[in-house]
């Protein structure tokens, strides 16, 4: 598991970083100040994200394995394809209805760092 999440935020992480380089160099002189903010942020969130999931993978070599984290980093995956995804979306398109996915992908990361709160304080060591 924890070779698995290490190496799937490297990956997430290593897309923020091209996908923020794409937003910087090919659509900032295309897309309105508003949309660059909004895709600005949903690449912010992409890389906080993919840098948790990397913590996550290095915890469960650290504390072993268990369904919290598995669930943790799932959730944190998922928030990244709904919450980053809808808004890199909405902001080349300008399509305002994938707004309502954004929320989704939040409740996905507010719940990820739930569930690694809860692994945290449930050790007894």
């Amino acid at each position: 598991m924890q070779r698995r999440l290490v190496g799937w935020g490297a990956l997430l992480g290593m897309l923020s970083v091209a996908i923020g380089a794409f937003g910087s160099h090919i659509l900032k002189p295309v897309i309105s100040e508003h949309y660059l903010q909004v895709y600005e942020t949903g690449v912010q969130y992409h890389m906080f994200h993919a840098l948790a999931l990397i913590l996550i993978g290095l915890t469960a070599g650290q504390w072993g394995e268990s369904v919290r984290l598995r669930w943790a980093g799932r959730l944190m995956v998922a928030g990244v394809v709904l919450f980053s995804g809808s808004l890199y979306i909405l902001s080349i398109s300008g399509v305002k209805v994938l707004g309502a996915i954004t929320p989704l992908g939040g409740v996905c990361f507010i719940a990820g760092w739930i569930c690694l709160a809860l692994e945290a304080f449930s050790r007894k060591k």
